[in-house]
C-alpha cells in the first residue's frame, strides 16, 4: 500500500469513526456518558483533513432528520384543533435531531471553538451544496443562543493587553489595515480606544471589536484619524478636551459567527464606557463606509448621457488628485450618493450593509463626506465618499422605531440640502 493510499485508509477510518461516534451521542449510550463520547469524537475531528471534516459535515446535514411520522401527526393535532399545547408539540416534533447532536458535541473542552470553525468551513460550500443549508441554519439558531448578550464580556483593548489579543486585531481589522505594531501602537493611543467583545468559550478571541478616536467637532476623513503624533502627553491632552467620540472601524472576527448580532450591543455599551471616562463627550458618531455606492450608482438607467460618460472616465487611477475633475463629478456622486443612503427598505430597495445596521440601532444620517477616504478599496466601493450616522442618546430609540416600523430614514439638514 502506498503512502497516499495509507493516508486515504486512515482518513476513512476517523471518518467512519466520527460518524459512529456522533450517532452515539444521541444514544441511550449517549445520554449516560455523553461527555465522555464528545471528548472522543472532537479528538476524532482533529485527525481529520479538509475532506474528512467535508465529509463529516455533509453527514451531519443529511443524517439526524425529524421523525416523518411523529412530525405528521404533530402537524394534524395542530391543524385540528390549534391550541397552544398543539403548537409546542408540532415545534418539538420538528426540532431536528441534529441540534441535539451539535448540542452533546458542545459539551467537550473547546467544543464551540470546533462548531464555530465547522460553519466558517461550510459558508464556502454552501452555493454548491445546498444541502449543507440545514447544518448551517442549525448552527446559526444555536449560536444565536449560546453568544447572547448575558454570556458577552466587554473589555477594553490597550497597549498592554496580552500579545496573543493586539495580534488578533492586526488579522481581523476589515476596515482599515493596520500596518504592522508600530501602526496599532498609534491607534491604542491615549486619545483612542478599542473595545471588544469576548466569550468564555472562546478564551481570547474577541468576537467583535471596534475602534474609537476621541477628537474635537466631527471627523469628516480617515487619514486624521489614522496618522497621529506619537506624543502621549499630547495625545493625553486632545482626549481631555474632545467633544466627540468617533467609531470609525467595526470589525466582526468570527465567521463562523456571521448573522449573529453583536454590534448593536458593543455601540451602546460602549457609549455608555466613555461618557463615564470622558463626561465632556457631546457626540457619538461612526465615519462609515458605504461599501455598496459605486456597484448600485453603475446599475442606474435614468443618468443622463453626460453623466455616464462623467462616471466612466473616472474608471481611471487618481482622478481625485485633479482638482478640476473634482469639482466636475463632486455634484453628480455627492446627490448619487444622497438618494443611494436615503432609499427606503418599505420600497423593497436594497439597503447599503452599513446604513442597515446603524440606522436599524438607531443613528442619524447626520452628513455625507467627498473624499473621506482615498485608499484604494474605499475608491473602488464608493468613490472615497464616507458617512456620518449620529447616535444621539435621546433619539436613539425614536430612530430605531421609525426605521424598523416604517422604513423611514432619519436624517439631517445637510443630508436633506444634497437632495
Amino acid at each position: 500500500m502506498t503512502r497516499t493510499e495509507q493516508t486515504s485508509s486512515s482518513t476513512q477510518g476517523s471518518l467512519d469513526s466520527a460518524r459512529q461516534l456522533a450517532a452515539a451521542l444521541l444514544s441511550e449510550r449517549g445520554e449516560a456518558s455523553g461527555a465522555s463520547i464528545a471528548r472522543e469524537l472532537q479528538q476524532t475531528l482533529r485527525r481529520l483533513d479538509t475532506d474528512g471534516r467535508h465529509g463529516f459535515q455533509r453527514y451531519l446535514a443529511t443524517t439526524f432528520q425529524p421523525d416523518a411520522t411523529k412530525l405528521r401527526d404533530a402537524a394534524t393535532r395542530y391543524l385540528a384543533d390549534g391550541t397552544a399545547a398543539a403548537a409546542a408539540a408540532l415545534a418539538e416534533a420538528a426540532d431536528p435531531p441534529r441540534q441535539e447532536v451539535l448540542r452533546r458535541m458542545n459539551t467537550a473542552p473547546g467544543g464551540t471553538a470546533t462548531l464555530v470553525a465547522m460553519r466558517s468551513e461550510i459558508a464556502r460550500r454552501l452555493g454548491a451544496e445546498p444541502e449543507l443549508k440545514l447544518l448551517d441554519a442549525d448552527l446559526k439558531h444555536l449560536f444565536a443562543s449560546w453568544f447572547n448578550r448575558g454570556f458577552l464580556e466587554l473589555r477594553r483593548i490597550d497597549w498592554d493587553s496580552p500579545a496573543a489579543v493586539l495580534e488578533k486585531l492586526i488579522a481581523y481589522e476589515a476596515v482599515h489595515e493596520i500596518k504592522g505594531w508600530d501602526d496599532l501602537r498609534r491607534r491604542l493611543a491615549p486619545d483612542r480606544r478599542c473595545f471588544a467583545f469576548f466569550h468564555p468559550a472562546l478564551p481570547g478571541e474577541p468576537l467583535i471589536f471596534v475602534e474609537v478616536a476621541l477628537v474635537d467637532g466631527l471627523a469628516t476623513a480617515v487619514p486624521p484619524l489614522l496618522v497621529q503624533d506619537a506624543d502621549e502627553e499630547a495625545a493625553r491632552s486632545r482626549a481631555a478636551r474632545a467633544d466627540t467620540a468617533i467609531f470609525y472601524s467595526i470589525s466582526n472576527c468570527q465567521d463562523g459567527l456571521r448573522g449573529v448580532s453583536f454590534g448593536n450591543f458593543l455601540i451602546k455599551q460602549v457609549v455608555e464606557e466613555l461618557q463615564t471616562e470622558f463626561p465632556q463627550l457631546k457626540r457619538f458618531s461612526t465615519l462609515s463606509p458605504i461599501p455598496g455606492f459605486r456597484r448600485w450608482l453603475g446599475q442606474q438607467q435614468d443618468l443622463s448621457a453626460d453623466d455616464t460618460a462623467m462616471l466612466h472616465a473616472l474608471d481611471g487611477n487618481g482622478w481625485w488628485r485633479d482638482a478640476a475633475t473634482q469639482d466636475r463629478v463632486r455634484s453628480l456622486l455627492m446627490k448619487q450618493c444622497a438618494l443611494y443612503l436615503t432609499r427606503s427598505p418599505v420600497s423593497g430597495m436594497r439597503v447599503d450593509p452599513v446604513a442597515r445596521f446603524h440606522l436599524g440601532n438607531g443613528a442619524r444620517l447626520e452628513r455625507i463626506n467627498w473624499l473621506g477616504n482615498t485608499a484604494d478599496r474605499a475608491m473602488a466601493e464608493s468613490f472615497g465618499i464616507m458617512v456620518n450616522y449620529l447616535y444621539d442618546h435621546d433619539s436613539i430609540e425614536r430612530n430605531h422605531e421609525a426605521f424598523a416600523r416604517e422604513g423611514e430614514i432619519v436624517r439631517s439638514p445637510q443630508v436633506d440640502a444634497l437632495l
